[in-house]
């Protein structure tokens, strides 16, 4: 990571992206799990692990791609076996979010990983959404949980997924109102799984799919025309076909990028050839988001500073970044409303 060349921010630009109110609507909540919390869930469920120690799984965490990220992370998950075990990762996150003043949190999760290891899809929904009300009705943290299918699996056992899910529905419906597509998208193209989205927006939920992260432009398109999302998550390969980047800019049509697991992951070599503040000042909806914080190196501060330095992004391009989020947001006009005036007294006052 070359940032030799970057200006470092002054402590004023430091504060002040400390204490932007923020929303974080690319996240998955798997992606959260610390090396620390890793093991001690590990050792609570007597799971053996192939480290040592807490230093030797970080040193592990040095990705050549999405892939041998991807091995790393469905490894890791395994520890996570019981209610309380996805209670305690929510939990860590949501500590971790609201230092980072995070107001409002749309996470991933992934069912499949679990229910392929014999959890109950039960067990999943349970300790993620304790955590969430408890932080709601505590400090008044909201957020929607978005379930995701796996796409380097089948279209039918995205469908089996779907229907293990629906009878939990009505009392999650609080918080689960979304469907997302995501993990390697190499060879697993958007129009794989048309019908099940299809029959997810039948079902009244809100749809997002990854796309245009190490997939090409094209695979944008098609999560427009054939999935029917409201939001592209990544997206940054879009850039590649000026036609779909004006279609972006004409429909308002949210990127959910994630600046440092660009760079982790080598879809930039240099966070100073990352093209956000490229498709923010021609007008695309791009909002910043941390994706899998553990293990990419930076929660929503960290991505904020990073691509604020970076890019030597100005105050008003770093509040047009959080208006962004909360207009992409999933949730009530009104609470859109509170968050806007929240972020625009802060801007005058800072």
């Amino acid at each position: 990571m070359n940032m030799s060349a970057t200006a470092p921010l002054s402590d004023a630009m430091r504060s002040f992206i400390e204490g932007l109110p923020k929303t974080e609507l690319h996240l998955h909540i798997e992606g959260t799990l610390e090396p620390e919390l890793l093991f001690a869930l590990a050792q609570r469920n007597n799971i053996e692990l192939p480290y040592d120690t807490v230093e030797s799984l970080r040193a592990a965490y040095a990705f050549t791609d999405l892939q041998s990220f991807l091995d790393l992370y469905y490894a890791g998950a395994n520890v996570l076996r019981t209610e309380q075990d996805f209670y305690d990762m929510t939990a860590a996150y949501i500590a971790q979010a609201r230092a980072d003043q995070v107001r409002h949190a749309e996470i991933f999760f992934d069912p499949q990983t679990h229910t392929e290891r014999g959890i109950p899809m039960a067990t999943v929904f349970a300790g993620i959404a304790r955590a969430l009300r408890q932080a709601r009705d505590e400090h008044g943290f909201s957020s929607v949980m978005i379930m995701s299918f796996l796409r380097h699996m089948s279209e039918a056992e995205a469908f089996i997924t779907l229907e293990q899910a629906l009878p939990l529905r009505e009392q999650y419906a609080d918080l689960w109102s979304a469907i997302g597509l995501d993990s390697s998208e190499r060879g697993n193209p958007p129009e794989k799984f048309q019908r099940v989205f299809a029959r997810c927006r039948e079902l009244g939920f809100r749809v997002v799919a990854h796309a245009g992260e190490e997939g090409p432009a094209a695979y944008v398109s098609d999560a427009l025309d054939l999935l029917q999302v409201e939001r592209i998550d990544h997206g940054v390969r879009s850039e590649e076909d000026p036609a779909l980047i004006e279609r972006l800019i004409k429909l308002r049509m949210p990127l959910t990028v994630c600046p440092l697991s660009n760079l982790k992951l080598c879809v930039v070599d240099d966070m100073r050839q990352h093209n956000l503040a490229r498709l923010l000042r021609a007008g695309v909806a791009v909002t910043v988001n941390s994706d899998d914080p553990a293990y990419f190196g930076g929660y929503m501060n960290a991505n904020y500073l990073a691509v604020a330095s970076a890019l030597a992004l100005s105050r008003e391009e770093l509040v047009q970044l959080a208006r962004n989020g909360i207009a992409a947001s999933f949730i009530s006009t009104a609470e859109k409303e509170r968050l806007s005036i929240e972020l625009e007294q802060y801007a005058r006052s800072h």
